[in-house]
């Protein structure tokens, strides 16, 4: 008889309102843990270790001070002791936070007063039915009938409206098999924090190496602090089929305070599924609405070499000069910097995508800046190549000097290039002639590699003040 009578009090507590129940509170400061997977995708993956103190049965459990960006449909929750000695049953997430226009909102249709303050200093208070807020024209009709229109003075509620709360809340029921304090992980998504990678070359003088630092940088937007987490980035392009997240770009703090010398890497490289896993040595405390820039790896002495590439089809162009026809274009030469991202060239390390700074110091030992790019998801054994400006003393000019056609399925081109190298060194240029279709470069005066079905490259090389001159024909059929 006891056992049916306890059954049906459970079931009576289960059915009541959840407003009707006692509701335990678990607050941020009673964390045990917390920890925190950042992927650079404007999403986070958030686990706390929470003592959480149940009755047997069904219990109501106000889990506060989660981020206001939670996406509450992910997550799990699972009691540490006793897997399965905890259920949900039930979930709310509240985010109808209290503030003035809450506050309103939610008591249009209810009584307030309206103290007003006379000249002479003395106060008199209005009493009436709220039927729209001061953000939409504030309207109070009075006792006697009268209605007011946006009068002035200050409103009254006499009591704070249901369901709203101090801070971003979860609202579980949990049906507990026996009464204890259960350690529970909680672990779930949000949106609103994300990190970059910034990295810092610094060319040698011989500008045939670089010292290379990387820098994280995370930004917390997410509407929550984790203190003393345990820190780790995912790098890899992860699905997530519910949006498209356009991701805010930041700026790197300065990474130049330490001259040429690098600090130590914050965090450990793994491979992980598909992608890679960062985990910062320590711990550190995120705090909301902050940005923080840890070490992320670093090497000296990074073999590199410099190009500059005349490719027309992709270059800035500028005006045409007097007498010029549409046959001619003039094209700034691109300044590339490339290395291999190999461990005997004192690198061999997955570089996360993010931008890259180059540095060089001038005669008086200044750091000047020289250009950046952005650089994709690299692996190891794979190559960097960087376009970080355009020449200045180095200048080429493009010349379709006849179009033929052979048929009507062919056309033929006689192109001539001029490379101008005005330094007072010798310098190393690179011209690409780009084609479409059957593609093929049927004679030229200088040796070129085929790069691919639609691409040829002439590799040069100008002394001081020397001009050359690069003629090809070209044939291209459909």
């Amino acid at each position: 008889m006891r056992y049916v009578l306890l059954c049906s009090l459970l079931g009576l507590l289960a059915a009541l309102p959840l407003a009707a129940q006692p509701v335990t509170t678990s607050t941020g400061e009673a964390r045990e843990d917390v920890s925190l997977t950042v992927y650079n995708q404007n999403f986070a993956v958030v686990r706390e270790v929470r003592p959480l103190a149940l009755r047997r049965g069904s219990n109501l459990v106000r889990f506060e001070d989660v981020p206001s960006q939670i996406d509450a449909t992910s997550l799990a929750l699972k009691a540490l002791s006793d897997p399965d000695a905890v259920l949900v049953q039930e979930q709310n997430y509240q985010y109808d936070l209290v503030n003035q226009t809450t506050i309103l909102d939610k008591s249009v249709g209810d009584r307030i007063r309206l103290v007003q303050t006379r000249e002479d200093g003395s106060e008199t208070t209005l009493e009436g039915v709220l039927l729209s807020q001061p953000s939409q024209g504030l309207v109070l009709q009075l006792d006697d009938g009268r209605v007011l229109l946006n009068p002035p003075g200050r409103i009254i509620v006499d009591a704070l409206p249901e369901g709203l709360v101090s801070r971003p809340s979860l609202l579980w029921r949990l049906d507990a098999a026996r009464s204890a304090t259960y350690p529970t992980e909680v672990s779930y998504l949000t949106d609103g924090i994300t990190w970059t990678a910034d990295y810092v070359a610094v060319v040698n003088e011989a500008e045939d190496a670089v010292d290379l630092t990387g820098w994280v940088t995370l930004v917390n937007g997410s509407g929550a602090t984790y203190r003393d987490a345990e820190l780790q980035l995912m790098a890899g392009d992860v699905r997530r089929v519910q949006e498209n997240v356009q991701v805010r770009g930041v700026q790197a703090l300065s990474a130049l305070n330490d001259g040429l010398r690098a600090p130590e890497p914050a965090f450990g490289q793994e491979a992980f599924f598909e992608y890679h896993l960062y985990t910062l040595d320590g711990r550190t405390t995120v705090a909301q609405n902050e940005t923080k820039q840890m070490t992320l790896l670093a090497a000296a002495h990074v073999g590199v070499e410099r190009r500059l590439v005349f490719d027309p089809q992709r270059a800035r162009r500028y005006s045409r000069g007097r007498g010029q026809g549409g046959g001619t274009q003039d094209a700034k030469l691109s300044i590339m910097l490339e290395w291999e991202n190999t461990e005997a060239n004192r690198m061999g390390m997955p570089l996360p995508k993010g931008k890259v700074r180059l540095y060089k110091a001038d005669a008086r030992g200044n750091l000047q800046f020289l250009g950046e790019d952005l650089i994709d998801h690299t692996p190891r054994n794979e190559d960097v190549s960087l376009y970080v400006g355009d020449a200045f003393d180095v200048v080429g000019t493009q010349i379709v000097k006849a179009n033929r056609r052979p048929s009507d399925r062919i056309s033929e081109q006689d192109i001539e290039v001029s490379i101008r190298n005005r330094k007072e060194t010798s310098t190393e240029v690179v011209v690409v002639a780009r084609g479409y279709g059957t593609w093929s470069v049927l004679g030229a005066s200088h040796e070129f590699t085929t790069v691919d079905a639609y691409t040829a490259e002439f590799p040069l090389t100008l002394a001081p003040d020397e001009e050359v001159t690069v003629t090809y024909t070209s044939r291209s059929s459909w």
